[in-house]
């Protein structure tokens, strides 16, 4: 019974993720980029790993298809998403930075 109610748990702890106001508090709190981020990794980790594991069971080996109902109960996005976030800072502050910069030397009418 404790495994069906964590099961359970873990099932209605992904649907969580997909509910407006989800998406609306994301949004408020860090912004569009953000939020792209967060659906895109949602789409990977429950579309695109099932898939993943279920043809690498077909045409690899048939071991790999348990993979496909454990990708849908396994929860990587609180380490995935942090990930892509700071490297996002990163590319996002290298393009900027130039710009930054010149604003602060000679203000936002220099060019």
């Amino acid at each position: 019974m404790r495994i069906l109610k964590s099961l359970w748990r873990r099932f209605t702890h992904k649907l969580h993720h997909f509910r407006w106001s989800h998406f609306k508090k994301l949004l408020n709190e860090h912004g569009v980029a953000f939020l792209v981020i967060f659906i895109i990794w949602e789409i990977i980790e429950d579309i695109m790993f099932p898939l993943l594991f279920i043809w690498l069971g077909n045409n690899v080996n048939p071991w790999f298809l348990t993979g496909a109902p454990i990708s849908w109960l396994l929860c990587v996005h609180p380490i995935a998403v942090p990930i892509m976030w700071g490297i996002w800072i990163k590319i996002s502050r290298r393009k900027n930075e130039s710009k930054d910069i010149e604003d602060q030397v000679c203000g936002p009418t220099c060019s």
